[in-house]
């Protein structure tokens, strides 16, 4: 025990040995994501010979569906405690994906099997998200959310330059397959840190007679769109995520395709400016603390949305990838400030009863969303052309500042503080 002190110290630093442990499963988890990015439509092609429209369905469909099975699991959750839920939703995830590679080594692999991995993945992950949120809350004081919202944001963006490119060579060396199963690792060693954070954890109180009930499920839902300052956020994120996401499959033939960039160049023109995203999540606390929270989501809000409309106007060479790297570096450093104050403020804006059936709501809400509006895309980029719908979600972003809270709202009390790291 005196050795997992030690090494949560020198993860957490001055936030606790306890958070360092729960950064490092993060971590871990997120690189595992990224060394596996893109395994699934890979094997669809390369091993089970699949057409556009079921690569496409394990991005959309199983996205969606994933998303509707994890509706109920947030109210599940909200009364239990939060750690046995996240080590059991990090082996569901090792389990099914370490199904893919034994089928693949029998020889019985199918595309249903992918199916079905890819839902039970996409459940598993939105209650995972749901319930760390809450958890967060218990490990560390309000006041130091945002600083650890920041780390969450700049180990995200860091897994972003350092998987593609590991998961690349892993593939060309051992194949797609290989991937899912370090993934599925990743997800193993996540489950060992997040229990190796140990101490106590406040046990949720159940309302008396308390029984799960249909309108349970809406409960998320309900607090996000009864609160003035959350209701405009969850739309603008909802809205601006959907169209974002939409726009990259289109993006993707448009240089890979009619543009003819290589494999590799297509890959630094997502991995390199990601480094805008590290200096955003370090910049996110110290501006919050400057200007205040509200002022930073109105103008990084704001300023994200006049990125994307540059997609539509790339051309072929050296002048094409460079735009695309231009666009990309302004687009991820305004969101990596925008993403951990928005997530500090939406939980210092949910009680502590509430936060996982907030969290679950949101999360599901977005995952629909972005499912949605890139089978939608997928039509127009058909209908319309590549550049005109890209350029048609550009514009559309450009309205959605307009869903930011146009004014701030005070912290709400907490019943209970909670406990220091």
């Amino acid at each position: 025990m005196g050795q997992g002190h030690r090494l949560g110290h020198l993860l957490g630093g001055r936030l606790g040995w306890r958070f360092g442990w729960f950064w490092g499963a993060y971590g871990t988890s997120a690189l595992g994501t990224w060394l596996a990015f893109g395994a699934f439509p890979l094997i669809a092609v390369l091993v089970l010979h699949a057409g556009p429209a079921e690569v496409a369905a394990l991005s959309s469909v199983g996205a969606a569906v994933g998303a509707v099975v994890a509706v109920p699991l947030g109210p599940w959750v909200e009364f239990r405690s939060k750690r046995p839920v996240l080590v059991a939703t990090d082996l569901v995830r090792c389990a099914a994906l370490l199904t893919i590679p034994a089928a693949f080594a029998l020889g019985v692999l199918t595309f249903l099997q992918l199916l079905l991995v890819s839902v039970v993945v996409a459940a598993a992950d939105i209650t995972f998200r749901a319930a760390s949120g809450a958890y967060l809350k218990t490990l560390l004081p309000a006041g130091d959310l945002l600083t650890a919202n920041a780390r969450f944001e700049s180990t995200a963006w860091t897994t972003t330059i350092v998987g593609p490119p590991l998961g690349g060579a892993m593939i060309g060396l051992l194949g797609p397959v290989a991937t899912v199963a370090a993934d599925a690792a990743s997800y193993l060693l996540s489950a060992l840190g997040v229990r190796a954070t140990g101490g106590p954890e406040p046990r949720p109180e159940r309302p008396p007679a308390a029984r799960l009930r249909a309108r349970d499920l809406l409960d998320g839902w309900r607090h996000i769109l009864a609160d003035p300052t959350l209701r405009p956020l969850f739309l603008n994120t909802a809205l601006f995520n959907g169209l974002v996401m939409a726009a990259e499959p289109l993006l993707a033939v448009l240089l890979l395709g009619r543009l003819g960039f290589a494999p590799w160049q297509y890959g630094l023109v997502f991995a390199a400016p990601a480094i805008g995203g590290l200096l955003g999540a370090r910049l996110a606390r110290p501006l919050a603390g400057r200007f205040g929270p509200h002022r930073i989501l109105v103008v990084f809000g704001t300023l994200r949305a006049f990125w994307p409309l540059g997609l539509a106007f790339p051309g072929r060479g050296t002048g094409g990838l460079l735009l695309v790297m231009a666009v990309e570096l302004g687009l991820i450093f305004c969101c990596a400030v925008f993403n951990p104050v928005q997530a500090t403020y939406r939980l210092q804006r949910t009680a502590t009863d509430r936060v996982t059936r907030t969290l679950s709501a949101w999360a599901v809400t977005t995952k629909l969303a972005t499912a949605l509006l890139t089978a939608l895309w997928g039509v127009l980029g058909a209908v319309l052309g590549l550049r005109t719908a890209i350029g048609l979600a550009g514009l559309l972003l450009l309205a959605t500042p307009l869903l930011l809270p146009r004014r701030a709202a005070e912290p709400l009390p907490e019943p209970v503080p909670a406990p220091s790291a």
